[in-house]
């Protein structure tokens, strides 16, 4: 290895222009595509389609309909809704959502849909008509009084009517493929057309328009995503500050920052050419990569600036940096990049996009940070009053870490160890209360006083349905639906689940069909049941379309739907057990009762893959970690110095979302795995010099001093600086990014902590015959 190193220091430094012309011509042709680098949103991107949820979900789609729809709520803001201002709008709305590109026009729902129709019963039979007639005048008083009639008759208050009757409904099923191009739908650019051709052009001081939805939802969160570019170019600003703060030199400031901005142009210029586009759920990446890049950048500051103060020239002390450091810095970095693809074993589109493009950007700074950064060091001239300046500075720090280097003794590696386990018992005690899923009501990914939240929070309080519904998908045999055994066990479960904590209203074919039944007999209530004539029965039901989502074509399919008051974690979980339960009792060989479909088992679906997905994920990034530090020290103790810390930092960061609430979600979950691929940086670069002076013969005192010395300066200053950066996500307009802000703050800093202070008095006791007695013991 040696010599391999020793072959390509000279290759690399015997040729600097043309690496630096290989360089730049590589960045101009990479950064070109990243220009052309577009954000993309995708509704199956953030599902696991292989989850037999889904499969279900995707199997029935076409009949019922899929999760990707739009709500739009029109209000009046004096709170009636019966007045020609009001109809007029609502008609326009309804015309306008028909009319984007994307809407599945077929399954346009309003007041004015043909399909919104009212029956009643009258001396001769029924009576019915749609709610709104052809010759609707909304000028006309009396028009007015008649629809609102209509709408009483219909049994549509609470669904396309508010209880109070201060808004109305327009509801849409989006598709999946764009008519105009055949491409996918652009979820982005739909939900601008969603609030500049529905809220921009008709909300006004006599009505509020509101709108949920999946695609909504991400317009927002890409909208909020945009300041991402600001906090960016926060973090770059603080961390010149502190790079320059550390070496005092505008260009040993200037070098790192370039490069790892050219690693983040890199970065989004292979995504582009490999045909990826960047999703707002991961647009926080290419920060993650600019910050790693930065860390090992200040390492190969920290590393060429010892060898000026020993006399070497720049050129001399940029090769001694490249050859010290690109074993530690790759081993790093091969760890952070190994540990971001495990992620891969995620069967969630989203993040195996975030896993590829975190695991490329970190590859690229081997390149930029390891190679680059040397190379273009060593074109500097360090004058004499550089040098005294680095050697001042030395000074400062040796005594500072000749201090902290106690750390390393018996008397005080015993009390942090002790602490340490202490520590862990309690955060392994606490984060065995963390949650899968959402934990608060609204889009998670946005704060609560959010428009977005504050529309749903709205339509959950006006409307007995929502955007979070549940279908059981009820599956037999064609014309099922003339059985009264077959419809009675439909009944009898959706009497069941009507009564779990949670689910605010359901419908089902069995529900609608016994209202229709008492309407056939005087709409006497006592006759509100299953008839068990199977003449009569077919009767009730003939009169309720396929296009009500009720059945399908052959009656083969019925979903039982249930609104839900929330779609929080705890919700979501009792409800699906309560499913799981009961339906036990009714299935057959020939009726299945399946789980899922609606937004709401979408998320079921979601919250299970994560669930068990969490422990398969933490496996392999602290396997890829064991892995590659046994092959880079050779040593098991070695490896459990580096890794106890780390493991311990992920438990303690688990507690930590218990205690602010923050639930396992397809956001915070890559976060764990984020979080121990930067910090496993700090202990390689401490222990590769702590081995490196083990196995000359030296104490482990005398070893973890000099390697202080050499790399604990960087480590630190990096660990607060990376701290600091993402610290500013809090106060993003999104709330993902301030939960990884917050998490990603508290394991920067507990991790280089734990390189600092836990893994010397590992150390301490797992070399027990290579320590010193001194008066610190």
């Amino acid at each position: 290895m040696s010599r391999i190193i020793h072959f390509l220091e000279h290759l690399i430094f015997g040729n600097r222009r043309l690496v630096v012309g290989l360089f730049a011509l590589l960045t101009l042709f990479l950064g070109y595509q990243a220009s052309n680098m577009k954000l993309d949103a995708g509704f199956e991107k953030n599902i696991p389609l292989n989850h037999p949820y889904m499969q279900t979900y995707m199997k029935h789609r076409k009949d019922f309909g899929g999760a990707n729809n739009v709500l739009v709520s029109v209000c009046d803001r004096n709170g009636n809704i019966f007045n020609q201002n009001f109809f007029d709008t609502l008609k326009n709305v309804h015309d306008q959502l028909f009319f984007i590109n994307g809407v599945n026009r077929s399954l346009v729902v309003s007041l004015f849909s043909p399909s919104t129709r009212f029956t009643e019963i009258v001396e001769g039979g029924f009576a019915g008509g749609p709610v709104i007639p052809a010759d609707f005048n909304s000028a006309n008083p009396r028009a007015l009084e008649l629809v609102a009639a209509n709408i009483e008759k219909a049994n549509i208050v609470g669904r396309q009517v508010s209880n109070d009757y201060s808004c109305a409904m327009v509801t849409a099923q989006l598709l999946d493929i764009d008519p105009q191009t055949g491409e996918s739908l652009n979820t982005l650019a739909l939900a601008g057309e969603l609030e500049s051709k529905l809220r921009g052009q008709f909300e006004n001081d006599r009505i509020s328009i509101h709108v949920i939805g999946f695609a909504k939802m991400i317009g927002d969160v890409a909208d909020g995503a945009k300041d991402v570019v600001m906090f960016f170019a926060i973090a770059i600003a603080i961390t010149a500050v502190m790079v320059y703060f550390f070496s005092r030199s505008i260009m040993l400031t200037i070098l790192p920052l370039l490069c790892s901005v050219i690693a983040v142009v890199w970065q989004l210029g292979l995504l582009t050419v490999l045909g990826f586009g960047l999703d707002p759920m991961s647009i926080l990446v290419p920060f993650l990569v600019f910050a790693i890049g930065v860390s090992h950048g200040v390492q190969m500051i920290n590393a060429v600036e010892k060898r000026a103060v020993s006399g070497m020239g720049a050129k001399h002390a940029a090769m001694a940096a490249f050859h010290s450091l690109l074993i530690p810095g790759g081993i790093a970095l091969l760890s952070d990049t190994v540990g971001f693809l495990t992620l891969l074993v995620i069967d969630i589109g989203i993040i195996r996009e975030l896993a590829i493009t975190a695991s490329m950007g970190v590859a690229v700074i081997i390149f930029t940070n390891l190679v680059l950064l040397p190379v273009l060091m060593s074109f500097l001239q360090f004058g004499e009053h550089y040098v005294d300046r680095f050697a001042n500075k030395e000074q400062h720090s040796e005594r500072f870490w000749s201090w902290v280097a106690k750390c390393s003794y018996k008397k005080p590696a015993a009390w942090i160890l002790a602490i340490t386990t202490v520590l862990f018992v309690a955060g392994f005690m606490q984060s065995q209360h963390m949650k899968i899923g959402d934990l608060h009501a609204g889009a998670p990914s946005l704060h609560e006083d959010s428009r977005y939240n504050q529309d749903t929070f709205l339509i959950t309080d006006r409307y007995e349905v929502t955007v979070d519904y549940l279908s059981v998908l009820v599956e037999t045999s064609p014309e099922a639906c003339t059985s009264h055994s077959v419809m009675k066990a439909i009944d009898d479960f959706q009497w069941r689940m009507e009564n779990v904590d949670g689910v605010q209203s359901t419908v089902s074919l069995a529900s609608v069909a016994k209202i229709v039944n008492a309407g056939y007999n005087e709409g006497n209530v006592k006759w509100q049941v299953l008839p068990r004539n199977q003449q009569t029965l077919v009767q009730a039901i003939s009169r309720i379309p396929s296009s009500s989502g009720l059945l399908n074509g052959d009656c083969s399919v019925m979903p039982i739907i249930l609104f839900m008051q929330d779609h929080k974690a705890e919700t979501i979980s009792r409800v699906v057990d309560a499913v799981k339960q009961f339906r036990k009792e009714f299935e057959t060989d020939d009726m299945t009762f399946s789980l899922a479909s609606g937004p709401v088992g979408v998320m079921a679906a979601t919250n299970e893959a994560v669930a068990a997905a969490q422990i398969p994920m933490m496996a392999y990034v602290f396997g890829a970690v064991i892995a590659l530090c046994l092959l880079s020290f050779w040593s098991v103790r070695a490896t459990l110095s580096v890794v106890i810390p780390l493991f311990v930092v992920s438990v303690l960061a688990q507690a930590l979302m218990t205690l602010l609430e923050i639930g396992l979600t397809v956001s915070t979950l890559p976060v764990i795995a984020l979080g121990v691929g930067i910090g496993v940086d700090y202990g390689i670069y401490v222990l590769s010099t702590m081995s490196y002076r083990l196995k000359r013969g030296d104490s482990v005192q005398l070893a973890y001093t000099k390697a202080l010395q050499e790399r604990g300066s960087a480590v630190l200053f990096t660990g607060i600086t990376l701290a600091i950066g993402v610290s500013t996500w809090v106060f993003s307009t999104l709330k993902f990014q301030m939960d990884m802000g917050i998490l990603l703050t508290f394991m920067f800093l507990v991790n280089m902590l734990g390189a600092i202070i836990v893994l010397p008095a590992l150390a301490r006791f797992l070399w027990p015959k290579r320590n010193i007695d001194t008066n610190a013991d």
